[in-house]
């Protein structure tokens, strides 16, 4: 298939098939910022409510540089993951401690913590609408099955291919419409192209611990090790907590968390 077929295909279906999201009616690069920290790892759907109630309590960077860590997490808790509001935190607090606004190059947003390759790009899309190339799961088998490229091509690959195929000025557009095909159409059921990584079972991972320690802490403010281990039986519960601690998630005083 040729690009510009290629483009027309995905456009078209994704002007009868969008989805509706919060953060598909806004440009602003700090909702645009949020939701994407809070679409790591985490399904849509679950994030909607807490993108809303987020940008609620905490509208702007000023706002969340100076939240308190109880407020945030309790605004995460159920999201999982919970390092990411404290890093976004640490950002928001870096740019109103130096007076500025989120970056529209990949060099400064990657210099800011919890932003990596896909999330600077991501931003510079959605909320710049700039011509880079935004490959995750969804968009890197659209790209492959589309245009029959080689299962084993490296990421490098795909995106010197996928900066030819952005549409002149519609790089936000067409990536939400790769997103909503790849996730709605081009599934890796249908595909039978694997993922570059498969999470873990939720239950039997750390995730899950590191969150129902959060709970209990909001909830109880402390409880000792031993009832920790009582409630959970995680073989590496100790090396967790001391994970979150460095993380500065928690804080461990003797046997009390």
């Amino acid at each position: 298939m040729d690009i510009q077929s290629f483009q027309q295909k995905i456009l078209s279906w994704y002007e009868k098939n969008k989805r509706d999201l919060p953060w598909r009616k806004t440009t602003n690069p700090y909702h645009i910022l949020v939701s994407e920290i809070m679409l790591q790892q985490t399904q849509v759907d679950r994030v909607i409510p807490y993108y809303l109630k987020f940008l609620k309590s905490f509208p702007d960077l000023k706002n969340l540089a100076n939240a308190s860590k109880e407020n945030l997490l309790n605004h995460w808790s159920g999201l999982g993951y919970n390092n990411r509001v404290l890093r976004l935190q640490k950002l928001a607090q870096l740019l109103t401690t130096q007076n500025k606004n989120i970056p529209h190059n990949e060099i400064e947003l990657r210099s800011l913590p919890g932003i990596g390759p896909y999330t600077a790009k991501a931003i510079l899309a959605f909320a710049f609408n700039q011509e880079v190339s935004v490959i995750d799961t969804n968009i890197r088998r659209i790209y492959i099955h589309e245009l029959k490229l080689n299962e084993n091509s490296s990421l490098k690959e795909i995106e010197t291919l996928a900066l030819k195929c952005i549409p002149k000025g519609k790089s936000c557009i067409w990536h939400n419409a790769l997103m909503d095909y790849g996730a709605l159409v081009l599934t890796a059921h249908k595909t039978k192209i694997k993922s570059l990584s498969q999470q873990s079972n939720f239950i039997s991972s750390d995730r899950f611990l590191r969150g129902q320690v959060i709970k209990i802490l909001l909830q109880k403010k402390e409880i000792t090790l031993e009832q920790l281990q009582e409630q959970f039986k995680y073989p590496n519960t100790k090396e967790i907590l001391a994970k979150m601690q460095e993380e500065n998630v928690i804080e461990i005083n003797k046997n009390k968390i």
